[in-house]
């Protein structure tokens, strides 16, 4: 009798698939009771509950040691849906003092995986945040009754003071994209929005602990496993002291009520910033608890623009805050010397091109035409520069040569300070003219009125402050920062390091005695108080949509700094009008701790007054 060999072979290749098979099996359940530990953590779940134990947050100081920001306790209800069983809901309701209806809103919106990505039967999910205290014990006390329901410790900010919003910021739930990116998170977690909290928020927010709690075969909480022993402690986040001087800071904020605009004050050796106001403002009260999503809604649609810091992300022509530049610029390319002259019949006129200027003594020189801000003196200066062929070979190199030292003084780029938001400012170069008039198709004349701060220029508060601070250090600054210190750890080395632009010292002292000038018998008088040696520049900026801005740029005392400063307010005329005062009532405040009785005329003026109704922007 034959052998069917093909039969045998079906034998074999039947049999190979039945062990593949088996092995495929055993494989897997190989990986689903020892590798994958989906089994252990629902058997798990069953017997215990794994609490996360939330760091304190680190607090915030200013540089007196005043609390500024700290935490409070906050508590939100968490269920395991899959755990829930049957429960009194009126009774719920009432303890918590909820109706039916809102209760039944937010299971909706927990399971709704369009608003919580995060929703899974298995795991914790927050249902209610922020009882209060009292909602609080209410509940802790019948816990027992609402089965796959616990109560969650979280911490909320709070605020000693109702002023620096904007720098300081505010902490939110974090959103889905925020928890993707970054394993710390999970839903109902909060992170740093804006400000300090958010440039600062890995810092400040602290490690999580772990309590592992017991379950009986009812599900309820019989005490901790093994007495504590496998919990991990939370590590608080680390403590920051500001740089700002809080009471400057709320009285800056005074001065500006009423007013749109900024002031930013620096510690010139240091950078470090001692005010830095945006206005309007708001309460930073208003963005904590359960109507943080309403109020914030509100600030938002602030036709105001509260949110907005416009300190650091305003970018504003500059005016003639911008002219001390010039001169430096001027002196360092040897375009001028102190007796360089230039004639002002009221105002630079050149061809048909007329800038005009007020009256005062012509011809005149450097340190009195920043006395005087006068126009002609720095748009001839410009003319004298980009127009120098012989020197320059065009004018656009001529122009690039003027561009990189206003690099080098801070302006046009970042300064890098630890806050989010920071604007850029504007200063063009020669491949934006270029694009604008043609190659070599443009002179000084047509881009006349940069050298006195207008035109295409902007720049942000910051930015003019520390400018201040440049000449106020005879040559030198330190990237502005307000962090003074973080807990056990060291700043990084860039708010230490020094920047010199490459423009020689005795330059800046120049400057410098140009801008005593202003304030002893020119357009700063007002900023003189007592007998400190105060050096100022006023800025009136030309703005097309309304009425001018008025600026000031300062410091004192002259020949050792304690303090730069910035004062911007939009929409307010000349700057001796209220940039002068708010800027040295801010530098008085801060020098003296006071206001000297015969400047309180001035002091109540800057307070009562309101410039928002030239804003152009209708009141509410």
């Amino acid at each position: 009798m034959k052998k069917d060999y093909n039969l045998e072979k079906r034998k074999y290749i039947i049999g190979g698939v039945l062990i593949v098979l088996a092995l495929i099996y055993l494989v897997r359940l190989f990986e689903l009771q020892v590798l994958d530990p989906t089994y252990k953590i629902n058997a798990d779940s069953n017997a215990f509950l794994r609490k996360t134990i939330y760091p304190s947050r680190g607090t915030l100081r200013d540089r007196n040691g005043k609390l500024v920001v700290y935490n409070q306790p906050a508590y939100d209800v968490m269920v395991i849906p899959r755990e829930i069983g049957n429960f009194d809901t009126v009774d719920l309701c009432r303890t918590l003092r909820l109706d039916i209806e809102d209760l039944r809103t937010r299971f909706r919106d927990m399971k709704d995986r369009r608003k919580n990505r995060g929703y899974s039967p298995n795991s914790q999910q927050v249902l209610i945040t922020h009882i209060s205290a009292q909602d609080y014990s209410r509940l802790q006390e019948k816990l027992y009754r609402f089965p796959g329901f616990f109560i969650q410790k979280r911490i909320l900010r709070q605020y000693e003071y109702s002023a620096a919003a904007n720098l300081v910021g505010n902490i939110r739930e974090a959103n889905p994209s925020e928890i993707e990116k970054d394993t710390y998170y999970r839903p109902g977690d909060y992170i740093g929005d804006s400000g300090i909290e958010k440039s600062y928020e890995t810092y400040l927010r602290g490690v999580k602990g772990q309590e592992i709690l017991i379950r009986d075969a009812l599900g309820r909480i019989k005490g901790r496993y093994e007495n504590g022993a496998k919990d991990i402690a939370p590590i608080s986040g680390k403590d920051l002291k500001l740089s700002i001087d809080i009471e400057l800071q709320r009285y800056g904020e005074k001065l500006m009520k009423g007013k749109i605009g900024a002031i930013v004050a620096i510690e010139p050796k240091t950078g470090e910033i001692l005010a830095m106001v945006s206005s309007p403002t708001y309460d930073p009260h208003l963005l904590i608890g359960r109507e943080r999503g309403k109020n914030y809604r509100k600030l938002v649609n602030d036709k105001y623009k509260p949110l907005y810091d416009r300190a650091i992300m305003a970018a504003y022509p500059p005016g003639s805050t911008f002219k001390p530049t010039q001169g430096l610029i001027f002196r360092q390319e040897k375009i001028i010397d102190l007796n360089t002259s230039f004639n002002c019949y009221r105002g630079y006129i050149n061809g048909g091109l007329r800038v005009g200027c007020h009256g005062h003594e012509s011809p005149i020189t450097l340190k009195p035409a920043i006395r005087t801000s006068c126009n002609a003196f720095f748009c001839w200066g410009l003319k004298s520069m980009i127009d120098r062929r012989s020197k320059y070979g065009s004018p656009a190199k001529a122009f690039e040569i003027w561009k990189n030292y206003m690099v080098e003084l801070g302006y046009g780029y970042r300064l890098g300070v630890d806050l989010p938001g920071e604007s850029r400012g504007f200063i063009p170069n020669s491949k934006f003219y270029n694009k604008i008039y043609g190659e070599d198709r443009w002179s000084a004349n047509t881009i006349i009125s940069i050298a006195i701060g207008q035109g295409e220029i902007l720049a942000t508060p910051l930015q003019i402050a520390n400018f201040a601070a440049t000449v106020a250090n005879r040559g030198y600054y330190v990237t502005p920062h307000v962090v003074k210190e973080i807990q056990d750890t060291v700043l990084p080395d860039i708010y230490y390091q020094k920047h010199r632009p490459s423009i020689k010292t005795e330059y800046f002292n120049d400057i410098a005695e140009g801008m005593r000038m202003a304030v002893i018998g020119g357009t700063c008088r007002y900023a003189q108080f007592g007998d400190v040696e105060i050096c100022g520049k006023t800025g009136t900026a030309q703005n097309p949509h309304g009425r001018d801005h008025s600026a000031f740029m300062g410091f004192a005392p002259m020949n050792d700094p304690k303090i730069a400063i910035c004062a911007y307010v939009e929409n307010a005329g000349f700057g001796a009008t209220f940039g002068v005062p708010i800027g040295s009532l801010m530098m008085e405040m801060y020098l003296n701790r006071k206001i000297s009785d015969n400047r309180k005329y001035l002091e109540d003026r800057m307070l009562t007054s309101n410039t928002i109704m030239y804003s152009g922007v209708k009141k509410h």
